[in-house]
């Protein structure tokens, strides 16, 4: 994602790189009806608690909020419903034997729209312990002391 502006990012997962050590990143189509791509462009979507699973050789991504559409009607969507993912077999082969690792999880990082289509960055991560977390706020303490003290130089 390095060189991407940031301007087509729908939701990002900002708790994700507290709380995981992302190890790697994947992209991945999501499969949606009409109301929750209107939805998603209307910025009506929470990464929050949601996580990817792969069943039978599919991913799905599990609860992501996408809103209800302003103007839809009987035909809204299930706000919470399971998403299908949109990978290659190769790379769900290759998440299948990550996520066999003990304390590995696959987690939606952000939302972004790319070629008029919906996409979900999904980060392949391992849990943080809470000295781990403490130990990444006291190296960023540190790295923004050092930059105001170059910046005031």
């Amino acid at each position: 994602m390095k060189g991407k502006k940031d301007s087509n990012v729908i939701a990002q997962n900002r708790k994700a790189r507290h709380d995981y050590t992302i190890l790697e990143t994947v992209e991945a189509g999501i499969v949606l009806t009409g109301t929750e791509i209107k939805s998603i462009r209307a910025g009506r979507i929470n990464l929050k608690d949601g996580f990817a699973t792969i069943r039978q050789g599919e991913a799905y991504l599990h609860n992501v909020h996408i809103g209800h559409y302003e103007q839809g009607n009987q035909f809204n969507h299930d706000p919470l419903r399971a998403r299908k993912l949109l990978m290659k077999k190769r790379q769900i082969h290759q998440l299948i034997g990550e996520t066999k690792k003990q304390g590995v999880t696959l987690i939606p990082l952000r939302v972004y729209i790319k070629n008029g289509f919906a996409k979900v960055l999904i980060g392949v991560a391992k849990g943080k312990k809470q000295y781990d977390k403490r130990e990444d706020l006291k190296r960023k303490a540190i790295n923004r002391e050092v930059e105001r003290a170059l910046k005031s130089r």
